[in-house]
């Protein structure tokens, strides 16, 4: 089935609420212009996002309902997930509110696989106060991929820098030991799928970055990368894969090397995310790839210390907004295309 192109309607998980996720959302949405883009609706407490507003001298005006199809385009909705108050100390580390931030994660999730919303954005989390017997998941990441269809994986996006990771939030003293060659290629077959359908780009090229220091030095500083992952690259690229590297990363983002590639990927988190968010100058987006549903984030934290200030950024959720929109279109596009291919008359 076809999807719609307009009227998308965005579900946003509210994140923790002693953060500066709520602010970031209603700074987003002051702009009346986003709401000609899309239909907003924040799962959380009318209530709360109200006090919030009022703490913050927040303009926006917020349209409270109790279900979806009391959805308003051209509205900021926030859907009532729960009904009682919330003590909130902002900037504080609480698990009670923790819990709240699962409530609106799980809530928004589930309208997304049910198609009652089109695209999920959420907002920051704190990865310690959500744990509990219900909820064991290192973040919004892994949880999804469970929930919904595919492979996720963790793409950080900034106009046409692209950087996923082949292990995400792992300890690096665990990293070589994870590196096998089903992982490598599902997760370079993955970052290939998610540029020809989400970005439209035809025949992609990939990078990836070595292991060790200088790709190992030919063995001298580790083995992984001439034993593992070179043999890898070259099996894919020999079947038509525009996989290249691996590169040694010390110097690959600072030469500019990165500009020449479709998609960065690297080996482990930091690797890819330092440099990632040096040039990213905060409008960097966490896109989850892989997985049936569009969701992305923005690229922080709940940044606890600047909470309530009234003083955040709120550039990297507004793009995630924006890339979350432009990759749902992107994806009716690829359906459309895909759905009838044109036949080959036969001679």
């Amino acid at each position: 089935m076809i999807k719609k192109a307009e009227n998308i309607i965005v579900g946003i998980s509210i994140g923790d609420l002693n953060g500066i996720g709520s602010e970031v959302v209603l700074k987003t949405f002051e702009d009346a212009r986003m709401l000609e883009l899309c239909t907003p609706v924040v799962f959380a407490n009318v209530k709360i996002l109200s006090f919030i507003k009022r703490n913050l001298e927040s303009t926006v005006v917020l349209h409270g309902i109790d279900k979806l199809d009391q959805l308003v385009p051209g509205k900021i909705n926030v859907l009532n997930v729960w009904k009682e108050g919330v003590d909130l100390n902002l900037g504080v580390n609480d698990d009670k509110v923790g819990e709240y931030a699962i409530k609106s994660f799980v809530a928004a999730t589930k309208a997304l696989k049910e198609g009652l919303v089109d695209v999920l954005v959420t907002a920051p989390i704190n990865k310690y106060n959500i744990q509990s017997e219900d909820f064991k998941f290192p973040g919004h990441t892994d949880y999804l991929d469970q929930e919904l269809e595919g492979d996720a994986l963790m793409f950080m996006v900034q106009d046409n820098l692209r950087v996923g990771l082949l292990t995400d939030h792992v300890p690096i003293n665990e990293v070589a030991s994870r590196l096998t060659e089903d992982l490598i290629v599902k997760k370079i077959e993955t970052v290939k799928q998610s540029l020809i359908r989400d970005f439209s780009i035809g025949n992609p090229k990939i990078a990836v970055l070595g292991l060790n220091p200088h790709c190992g030095d030919g063995g001298v500083i580790g083995k992984e990368d001439e034993e593992l992952i070179k043999p890898v690259l070259k099996k894919m690229f020999d079947k038509g894969t525009m996989v290249f590297g691996p590169f040694a990363a010390d110097g690959f983002f600072g030469s500019g090397h990165y500009e020449k590639f479709d998609a960065v990927i690297a080996t482990y988190h930091d690797q890819g995310l330092v440099p990632f968010k040096t040039l990213s100058f905060g409008k960097g987006v966490n896109f989850t790839a892989g997985l049936s549903k569009v969701r992305t984030s923005p690229d922080h934290g709940t940044a606890y210390d600047i909470a309530g200030k009234g003083i955040a950024d709120f550039n990297s959720f507004k793009e995630a907004v924006y890339l979350a929109l432009d990759v749902y279109r992107s994806r009716i596009q690829y359906e459309e295309m895909t759905e009838k291919p044109l036949k080959v008359k036969e001679k």
